[in-house]
């Protein structure tokens, strides 16, 4: 990253995985409780930010299909800036890696990471609390990111823990089906009674995988379940074909709502062997314990 008094390029904004993802309940407001946890990757969009004097935001290279308006960095910045009185403004300048409709979060942590930098850039000072309560108008996997390090979610997603996982490598397939978040939360056909777990019962499992001399690469990747996985399978053939294929290589699930699915392996190298024989579009990431911008909030 560089950084100047007016400008910080090279920011990341990374992705996220969600090991497992269980649907609790629908609440009457038509939000749904969820419990899941999320894993930072290395794999990032890179965003830089050059600070305007004159309150003006802008996204100087819009992305093909979101307008400007409905960016989700555009809408981090100006809420901020409404917030906290600021005068300055911002141009934004967004290096998209990540795909979309993805469920890695890419647009979230483009959101998030320009709260970050912009309380750097802006010097507002202001604890990542408030940027995590910022955040959550805007998505619900926004404050995730502003949090920073890997959690134990529950709510909508707003309700963090930290958790300490292990070092991880990812094989992460990308079919080319986007999956519409707001579809599959709508469908009359998803599982919304998952049994509440606690914190507790995620990090028990560890002990068992410990003990589990013929495969070392379990937990915290064999705990739990996607509740939405069945449904997107049922209604993307890409993807499932994607966990078809898998079946045969690593256990996989899907991340999100889809449609990226992944497998972790216990090294780059056996993930590279198993990209190699994948027919879609595919990353290797390795695990990240925080944020890169994490110190920008106290």
């Amino acid at each position: 990253m560089t950084e100047t008094k007016n400008v910080l390029y090279n920011c990341a904004a990374p992705a996220k995985l969600n090991l497992f993802l269980h649907v609790t309940s629908r609440r009457g407001d038509g939000y749904h409780e969820l419990q899941t946890v999320f894993q930072l990757l290395d794999w990032s969009d890179i965003l830089h930010f050059r600070r305007r004097d004159d309150g003006i935001v802008r996204h100087i290279r819009p992305l093909n299909g979101i307008p400007e308006q409905t960016n989700l960095s555009v809408r981090a910045a100006k809420l901020l800036q409404q917030y906290s009185s600021c005068r300055y403004g911002v141009e934004i300048d967004i290096d998209k890696r990540l795909p979309i409709g993805a469920g890695i979060g890419g647009g979230s942590s483009d959101a998030a990471t320009t709260l970050l930098a912009l309380n750097r850039l802006w010097k507002l000072h202001l604890p990542r609390a408030t940027l995590q309560a910022l955040a959550l108008a805007l998505g619900a996997d926004v404050p995730f990111f502003v949090f920073g390090r890997n959690a134990f979610a529950q709510g909508v997603g707003e309700q963090l823990q930290p958790v300490q996982l292990p070092a991880g490598t990812f094989l992460i397939i990308k079919p080319a089906t986007h999956v519409p978040t707001a579809e599959i939360f709508h469908s009359d056909t998803l599982t919304r009674d998952t049994k509440p777990i606690t914190i507790e019962d995620f990090i028990m499992q560890k002990n068992i995988a410990d003990n589990d001399n013929v495969n070392k690469v379990t937990w915290p990747y064999n705990f739990g379940q996607n509740d939405m996985q069945s449904l997107v399978a049922s209604r993307y053939t890409d993807v499932a074909q994607v966990l078809n294929w898998f079946s045969t290589i690593a256990p996989a699930r899907i991340t999100g709502s889809g449609s990226c699915v992944f497998a972790a392996f216990s090294s780059k190298a056996e993930a590279m062997q198993a990209k190699i024989l994948a027919k879609w579009k595919s990353a290797i990431a390795s695990s990240l314990d925080r944020h890169p911008l994490y110190d920008f909030a106290s």
